[in-house]
């Protein structure tokens, strides 16, 4: 599995949290989703690439930015 890590700045609470996770879980089911809203940062660990992810955030409604891993 690969790292992927995005900026989210239009995610600002826990449902937020659960409406970006459930998102990547439709792309891979398998894949593990770490969410620091205070930090508005999105960790996925997922076997699919980030563009597929970063659409899958995007068709949740928010607006993902791929980061450097911190």
């Amino acid at each position: 599995m690969t790292t992927i890590e995005f900026d989210v700045q239009d995610m600002t609470c826990g449902h937020c949290a659960a409406t970006i996770t459930d998102a990547v879980k439709t792309v891979d089911p398998a894949g593990r989703c770490d969410i620091d809203i205070a930090a508005r940062r999105v960790k996925v660990e997922s076997d699919f690439s980030a563009d597929r992810i970063a659409a899958a955030i995007a068709r949740a409604g928010f607006s993902p930015v791929r980061a450097a891993p911190a």
